[in-house]
């Protein structure tokens, strides 16, 4: 009984290390088990193996989004680089969320826009763009990304909710 104990409270905490990961309101939130430094898990195979290309596109955006928002930027950039080509927006997405998380700005415009080029209707997207432009200054252009969020998710969506939040947040601070 201990020993069942013991092994719910271990994975409870590395659900709750995940969960409570940075922008977890806005679809955030992850299942992806942690695997030790330089591997990846596979979904498919349903273990943690070496990060390579041959790793399915999708275990390797889901990893290197685990990453991400474990602030673990650098590996995150590494492991979501693998998936480059199979174009996904959800990667280059994360690629500009790492970058930007890192205050390279401009590089993460261009990830963004890319996500974007690929899904216009990407609304996580907008909402991290929306807040780069925020970082930068540029609240209207962080409106305009709120607005393509309205158009295309809603007023109740997550994504309108954090991206409001920061708006207030920047207006409040600078008048």
């Amino acid at each position: 009984m201990m020993k069942i104990l013991m092994h719910g409270a271990a994975l409870a905490a590395v659900g709750l290390a995940l969960s409570s990961a940075p922008a977890a309101a806005a679809g955030g939130e992850t299942t992806t088990p942690t695997c030790p430094k330089g591997q990846v898990y596979n979904n498919a195979k349903q273990k943690c193996e070496p990060k390579t290309s041959a790793v399915d596109p999708q275990s390797l955006f889901e990893t290197g989004r685990a990453l991400a928002y474990a602030g673990r930027y650098d590996e995150a950039i590494e492991t979501l680089r693998l998936a480059y080509d199979a174009k996904m927006p959800g990667v280059f997405n994360m690629l500009g969320y790492s970058y930007r998380k890192q205050g390279k700005l401009l590089v993460a415009l261009g990830y963004y826009e890319e996500a974007l080029r690929l899904d216009p209707n990407h609304v996580l997207t907008r909402e991290y763009l929306g807040e780069a432009h925020l970082q930068m200054g540029d609240l209207a252009s962080a409106r305009d990304q709120l607005l393509e969020i309205e158009k295309r998710a809603g007023r109740s969506s997550a994504e309108f909710a954090e991206l409001s939040k920061h708006i207030a947040a920047f207006e409040a601070q600078n008048g």
